[in-house]
């Protein structure tokens, strides 16, 4: 009895066109693939492996005329082939039980299957949504096998081989750049649009109009996970755009994180400036922050401990949630800005009283003698600085210039008409 067991895989008949063996694979193929039926994989390795012999004119002879168990010998009593030649065939499978060489399901997949390109989306999303979790939902668009033909673009059998590139979906040509001289260039098929094989207007599938694809609008709901990065990725697997003998390639979500109007992130920590006035400084204070959360943080500083500009204090495990453990956090750095009062804000006659308070200031004496100048302090002004330096550069221009007429005489100038 003849050996069917490939075909019963596939659920067609003996007797089954290429087109229909075609059909009933990648039906299966969609509804076992690992990455939608996790528990599936030895189910999916017998689908592909029935789809690579049937659907190989060679091998699949050979089975019709040997089943498994003679594929496995060489094609014992039927002018078979040796080692070699086996190896040859199965070389490329994955996997399948009992066969020498196979590397399993991790080795590489099906021959021959290329893998479409990763689909990149950006999401804007503020350091809130990086302390706390977030779940957003993105609409996707993105190209399906059409489901009326099953990515075959038209009915059974309608497709044929391109005549101009020969099923390559390369169109070759020769340009004459010499004597002797000849480039030649490849371009994709202007008939077949580099797909390699044509269908029939008449017999294009009226849902797809022949292009084996349709467009569909998937919700993805992104889960933005505490602790996060900027530019940090969430991958989804297969949810890329379909084609025909194309394994569907990733859409990748890239996060993108707005600045924000108080702190700045440097990696699990982040840092605040606060302003505060003199007295603050010197005596003490309290402020409210409110923190990405919520949480409104009460800051003190004791009096007598005092603040320097610029000073840098920590409030320890108040940063960012670690990635993946989210129990754990960084610190949080708050510099601090010391506001002084304008001038003549402390009366004359209180100057003396805070005088006292503060520390003795150090001892001066004061030169004597005839080369002593007393000067006085202004405020300090760009651009009379910028205005000086410029009159100095022309002063030694006029001296080099008095110095080339010999001495100091009277300069003439040119008259104005």
């Amino acid at each position: 009895m003849a050996d069917t067991k490939l075909y019963d895989i596939l659920n067609v008949g003996r007797n089954a066109s290429e087109s229909e063996i075609k059909k009933a694979y990648y039906k299966l193929a969609k509804e076992f693939h690992p990455d939608k039926n996790p528990d599936a994989g030895e189910r999916f390795k017998e689908i592909s492996f029935a789809y690579e012999v049937l659907s190989n004119p060679e091998k699949k002879e050979i089975y019709d005329r040997h089943g498994l168990q003679g594929i496995k010998e060489g094609g014992q009593g039927g002018g078979g082939f040796g080692a070699g030649m086996f190896d040859d065939i199965f070389g490329s499978f994955f996997g399948f039980p009992g066969m020498p060489g196979m590397s399993g399901m991790g080795g590489g997949g099906r021959r021959g299957r290329r893998r479409g390109e990763n689909t990149m989306h950006p999401l804007r999303v503020t350091l809130e949504d990086l302390y706390n979790g977030k779940a957003a939902k993105l609409q996707l668009s993105k190209t399906i096998i059409c489901k009326k033909c099953s990515g075959l673009g038209g009915k059974q059998g309608a497709t044929i081989k391109c005549r101009v590139c020969q099923g390559r979906g390369i169109k070759v040509t020769l340009r004459q750049l010499g004597p002797g001289m000849v480039q030649q260039m490849q371009s994709v098929c202007p008939d077949c649009h580099g797909e390699g094989e044509i269908i029939n207007e008449r017999d294009r599938c009226k849902e797809c109009k022949g292009k084996k694809v349709s467009n569909e609008t998937k919700i993805l709901e992104v889960h933005v996970d505490k602790g996060m990065q900027d530019g940090q990725r969430i991958t989804f697997r297969g949810e890329g755009d379909q084609l025909p003998d194309v394994d569907p390639g990733d859409v990748v979500i890239v996060l993108q994180l707005r600045e924000h109007d108080k702190f700045v992130r440097d990696h699990a920590d982040l840092s605040y400036t606060h302003s505060i006035g003199l007295t603050e400084a010197l005596c003490g204070f309290s402020f409210s922050l409110k923190h990405l959360d919520g949480r409104d943080l009460v800051i003190s500083n004791p009096p007598g401990e005092v603040i320097k500009p610029g000073l840098i204090k920590t409030v320890a495990g108040e940063g960012m949630p670690m990635y993946r453990n989210p129990f754990e956090k960084g610190d949080m750095y708050i510099k601090f800005d010391v506001t002084f009062p304008p001038n003549n804000f402390i009366p004359a006659e209180n100057m003396k009283k805070l005088e006292k308070l503060l520390p003795e200031r150090p001892k001066y004496e004061k030169p004597t003698g005839e080369h002593v100048e007393e000067v006085d302090l202004i405020p300090y002004d760009q651009t009379r600085s910028n205005r000086s330096g410029r009159r100095e550069a022309y002063h030694d221009d006029d001296d080099e210039d008095d110095e080339m007429h010999g001495g100091g005489g009277p300069r003439v100038q040119c008259a104005h008409q």
